[in-house]
């Protein structure tokens, strides 16, 4: 039985969710679980393949890659917290989620995402120091300093997680229990939340707006400075290798907090739940799937240590 009364109509507990996912017939569910599949697949073994070079290649043990391969854990995590659940629930008749369950996928998305945000803002500082400041780079981005920088995305992530999750789970839920759309989120809880919605959607539009502000200056100013260093360069070799490292970090930048705002910071985006449904999907499994393919696919060094990855690998297999 989903929702329980205790007599006043005005107060329903929800006990479970149901989610609904995306419309369609029989065939538009195996198309749906098809692509849904193969992003999932590609992101997981695109993401784990970064973290095992990152760790085992001693040449890429440097802060960039320590970043990047923190970004990969984060993708993999909030990829696999939403796509294992969508995928059974694409055949699924029931389609049930418990109100614990809810949270915790939630609580674990939003957990990452904001993490992800605040991993670019560092990555963007930490190439501003490498290029504007070289000779103090090794001392203010030594190893203390690039743990306490991804300790604090993390625990940025944690507080907004914390905030959002609170307080969403702690409105009245009634009249209805499915939830129009194929995992946990802020919008559509709204949608069928029966008291007062106006603080909560103060806080997701206002923290969701400041973070992608704040960011966004970060990244904004550290590329200024970058780009008048560039500029002053006298090596056409020495641009085009800073273009190229700056430039795969700025798509990752451009998708990721293009599609937050979209989802999140503009108003109407709690009306418009088929629009978030698609664009969800962009965040929780394509961006996930597309940043190891950005950040290597331009990349000499790191196509350099798949390459003696593979060589070492052909060569045990070989002994074998």
């Amino acid at each position: 039985m989903p929702l329980q009364s205790n007599g006043n109509l005005s107060k329903v507990y929800v006990q479970d969710f149901v989610l609904e996912g995306f419309a369609g017939g029989l065939e538009t569910q195996a198309l749906l679980f098809a692509v849904f599949l193969a992003l999932y697949m590609v992101t997981v073994l695109g993401n784990l393949l970064m973290i095992i070079v990152f760790t085992l290649d001693a040449q890429l043990h440097s802060p960039m890659y320590f970043f990047l391969k923190n970004l990969s854990f984060v993708d993999l995590c909030y990829s696999s917290v939403i796509a294992p659940n969508a995928l059974a629930n694409l055949f699924s008749s029931s389609k049930v989620i418990t109100f614990a369950g809810c949270a915790t996928q939630f609580f674990i998305l939003c957990l990452m995402a904001t993490t992800e945000g605040f991993l670019l803002g560092v990555m963007a500082y930490d190439r501003f120091m490498a290029i504007c400041s070289p000779l103090r780079y090794p001392i203010t981005m030594c190893q203390s300093a690039c743990t306490r920088l991804v300790l604090g995305a993390y625990c940025g992530g944690c507080f907004n997680s914390v905030v959002q999750t609170s307080f969403t789970f702690h409105l009245p839920f009634c009249s209805s229990n499915r939830i129009n759309h194929f995992f946990c989120d802020v919008p559509p809880l709204l949608q069928i939340a029966c008291g007062n919605t106006a603080i909560n959607e103060l806080l997701l539009f206002g923290i969701c707006g400041l973070l992608i502000v704040a960011v966004t200056i970060v990244i904004l100013i550290s590329y200024g400075y970058i780009t008048v260093t560039i500029l002053r360069m006298g090596s056409g070799a020495g641009r085009r290798k800073i273009f190229s490292t700056c430039g795969s970090h700025m798509t990752a930048v451009t998708l990721f907090f293009g599609t937050l705002f979209v989802m999140y910071a503009q108003p109407g985006a709690i009306e418009s739940m088929e629009q978030g449904k698609v664009v969800s999907v962009f965040y929780t499994l394509v961006i996930p799937m597309l940043n190891p393919l950005i950040y290597s696919r331009r990349n000499k060094d790191v196509k350099e240590a798949l390459r003696r990855r593979g060589q070492k690998h052909m060569a045990m297999w070989r002994m074998c």
